[in-house]
């Protein structure tokens, strides 16, 4: 099999035009058989009236030795690479201790799946609720302003991927292709088959709750066994020399112990009572960088006319998206501060996102259709340790979930309390006047959407920095900084404030047995991310436990 790439195209070319650009590529006759399929397609808008395609194509060929020969030193004529995926290990017939895997979030789900495809039985704990039940609690803090602790956009099955655009692309290394084998398990959970070839594969929502449901019964069917509102409260330590402990279990909230030597912490970004209880237990913990910012709206034709002109609407493109970064230069409190976009709905909403009483956050979320009225996005800005340090005046290393508290508490009150979030219009912002009434952009948040000022939302260093930047994203898209787009704030869960670090072994520097993970581990950014470091980290358990890993 043959890997051609770089195969360009016309946005509508025919259908048998494919055969024909490889018959030329490889210069095969008309007559000889080809058998081709995609392995991904792209697209080229740099040109708005003349958008072509770019596919890279599984090709096989009669005599493909001789096909390669003929073309030795063309970089877009290769052996099609193995993507195949292969175990690591098979678990023993006798089992005495299974792994406990907590979340079931893209990570946790599966470092779950592939260690019950390897026969490990493993035993996977969530505080939240089963995905259909999560949803309607969801709904009801949505519609009805009642937010569950215990399960909203944070807590429960699918983690806080299931509630957005279900984004599956990544540009993380991944030379051993995971990222592959993440996209066939969606594919047999009910994915379309389309993600494995486009070059943004997008799922939305709705179809995300059935997959997870499918991806579970999968998971129970080889074994494994799934609990629901059993949030972890303590784990089982011993020494075990040189300043390390080992794991030898889990504590649940009501008591109860689950004795294990291997825990897979899949926990998410936004289980503070968690990442405190770690810390006080001595596990390593470190503050990291993360960012903070708003949502904005805009019309989505808005943007698909700036990135697609005239081809704007056609069926291939779908709805545009964007990804914008500026580098701050004024001589203002944002200065050398980088500003940027962050996780693009295109013909989405903007939700609440919050998971803990009296406070606002928010997220953006699509359909697989992409097509509500307004495109969103968070235009947020890097801030380092040293930023929030004053938040917590031990130096915890937990200080960022204190500003992130600080910020989202402040942001429900300039709602006016009961879950509004605080919002104010592009123009208004940048004029620094506060704002009454909505133009042509309608939010799409709900419960609803308070307006005034946003001034004291976020430190002076990201006002200014985000005043900065609207300006200069406009002269990339034109119109980005219209008047009546709307800002809703607050963004503040854009990543993990901690990293929980890991040695090469993939697990915690001074916690043996413990394996952090993914986004709330600070190793991971997104739903692909997050699900190929659960499958990396589910490999190297499966190795210990059969003897062959590199723990201590």
């Amino acid at each position: 099999m043959l890997r051609l790439t770089d195969i360009k195209l016309p946005l509508d070319h025919a259908q048998d035009a494919i055969a024909a650009a490889i018959r030329a590529k490889l210069g095969i006759g008309a007559k000889a058989p080809i058998r081709y399929s995609v392995a991904k397609r792209s697209y080229d808008a740099r040109k708005r009236g003349a958008i072509v395609l770019i596919y890279a194509l599984d090709v096989d060929v009669a005599d493909e030795e001789a096909v390669l020969r003929r073309h030795a030193g063309d970089a877009h004529v290769q052996p099609a690479p193995d993507t195949g995926y292969r175990f690591v290990a098979q678990a023993p017939r006798d089992l005495p201790l299974r792994p406990v895997v907590i979340g079931t979030g893209p990570c946790g789900l599966f470092a779950g799946l592939v260690l019950a495809q390897m026969g490990f039985r493993p035993i996977i704990l969530d505080r939240g609720k089963s995905v259909r039940e999560r949803t309607k609690d969801t709904w009801d803090l949505w519609r009805k302003r009642n937010l569950h602790p215990e399960s909203n956009v944070q807590f429960g099955e699918g983690g806080a991927g299931t509630f957005s655009d279900g984004k599956l692309y990544s540009q993380i290394r991944d030379p051993q292709h995971h990222g592959r084998k993440v996209l066939t398990e969606f594919v047999e959970a009910g994915a379309p088959e389309e993600i494995l070839y486009v070059s943004k594969p997008h799922i939305g929502t709705f179809r995300l709750v059935t997959m997870v449901e499918n991806m579970r019964a999968t998971i129970e069917s080889l074994g494994g066994e799934i609990r629901f509102g059993q949030r972890v409260d303590d784990l089982l330590l011993e020494p075990a020399g040189d300043g390390r402990r080992q794991v030898r279990g889990v504590v649940l909230a009501g008591g109860e112990q689950i004795r294990t030597d291997h825990v897979v912490l899949a926990i998410g970004h936004s289980a503070r009572d968690t990442f405190a209880m770690l810390h006080a237990r001595g596990v390593y913990v470190e503050a990291k960088p993360f960012s903070i910012g708003f949502r904005i709206e805009h019309p989505q034709s808005l943007i698909d006319r700036a990135r697609f002109g005239p081809q704007a609407g056609h069926p291939i493109l779908g709805a545009a998206d964007y990804k914008l970064v500026h580098h701050c230069k004024g001589a203002h409190p944002g200065q050398g501060r980088s500003v940027y976009s962050f996780c693009m709905c295109p013909g989405g909403t903007v939700v609440a996102a919050t998971s803990e009483p009296g406070r606002m956050v928010t997220n953006g979320m699509s359909q697989y259709s992409r097509n509500e009225r307004n495109a969103n996005a968070a235009i947020v800005v890097g801030i380092d340790p040293v930023d929030f340090a004053p938040f917590d005046g031990s130096g915890s290393p937990l200080a960022g979930i204190a500003l992130q508290r600080a910020l989202e508490s402040h942001a429900y009150t300039l709602g006016g309390g009961n879950y509004n979030a605080p919002g104010q219009l592009v123009g208004d912002f940048l004029a620094a006047r506060a704002s009454h009434a909505f133009g042509e952009v309608q939010p799409s948040f709900k419960p609803g959407v308070t307006l005034g000022s946003l001034d004291s939302a976020l430190p002076d260093y990201a006002i200014a920095a985000i005043r900065e930047a609207l300006p200069a994203f406009d002269r990339q898209i034109k119109g980005f900084a219209m008047h009546d787009a709307v800002l809703t704030g607050v963004e503040t869960r854009t990543s993990s404030p901690v990293r929980i670090k890991r040695d090469d072994s993939l697990q915690s520097l001074n916690t043996g047995g413990l394996y952090p993970a993914g986004e709330g581990a600070g190793y991971a950014g997104g739903i692909l991310s997050a699900a190929v470091d659960g499958i990396r980290v589910a490999e190297a358990v499966a190795l210990d436990m059969t003897g062959h890993g590199g723990g201590h």
